[in-house]
């Protein structure tokens, strides 16, 4: 009786962790000024999809801006100092005062277009890579050729899978990244609003002239 017992406990055991690892990945709704954004968040990475979860819950995004827009490489989001930004107005720096460690699942998560990750500080004063509380930046990244891909890697001593050169060559992206920043996500649908965002014109500061503004988040079913 004993050792049946056991096996069944087991088995439970086994039936309740097999449902938390097959748990559906969250997915959320960005309402920009220029369209929709759903994003897919990783549960490979726990502690970066529950915190953006919570800020969703909250509002936290509601009205924030894109202060940061660089053509052919990401669009970044989350400074909780932008909602009444003036349009003279230094941003980048406005975040919630704690951070979260880093989750770099590499390299099965990677920097190819549509990749949603966490904005951090740099190496110097942050080295163990941890993450900003609230700032986020989507990937859109340029197209590489092999020969770019083969110098980087004779470069930086790294070698890129096949998924890796595929998607560089094939998608776009910003492999220089790799590695050293927690990608959480990924753009499931909405590319084409964020190839528009993108393009913005922007000042020196790579601040859209013209605000773009996210409206709402919220999770969605699909």
């Amino acid at each position: 009786m004993r050792t049946y017992f056991t096996a069944l406990l087991m088995l439970s055991c086994f039936i309740v962790f097999a449902g938390y690892a097959q748990e559906a990945e969250k997915i959320v709704e960005i309402h920009t000024d220029e369209g929709k954004i759903k994003v897919k968040l990783y549960n490979d990475t726990p502690l970066h999809r529950d915190n953006f979860l919570k800020h969703v819950a909250d509002h936290r995004y509601d009205d924030l801006l894109f202060h940061r827009v660089i053509k052919h490489f990401m669009i970044q989001a989350g400074d909780v100092t932008s909602k009444n930004a003036s349009p003279d107005q230094h941003l980048g720096d406005g975040d919630l005062g704690y951070t979260i460690p880093a989750e770099i699942v590499y390299p099965k998560y990677f920097h190819k277009k549509g990749m949603l990750c966490a904005a951090r500080t740099g190496d110097d004063i942050n080295p163990e890579r941890a993450s900003s509380a609230t700032q986020f930046y989507i990937v859109t990244g340029k197209f590489l050729t092999e020969m770019e891909l083969d110098k980087m890697q004779q470069a930086q001593g790294i070698t890129f899978t096949p998924e890796q050169r595929r998607a560089y060559m094939e998608e776009g992206g910003a492999p220089h990244l790799d590695g050293k920043y927690t990608v959480f996500g990924e753009v499931v649908s909405g590319m084409k609003v964020v190839d528009k965002i993108q393009m913005a014109e922007t000042n020196e500061s790579d601040r859209p002239l013209k605000d773009v503004r996210i409206k709402s988040m919220k999770v969605v079913e699909k």
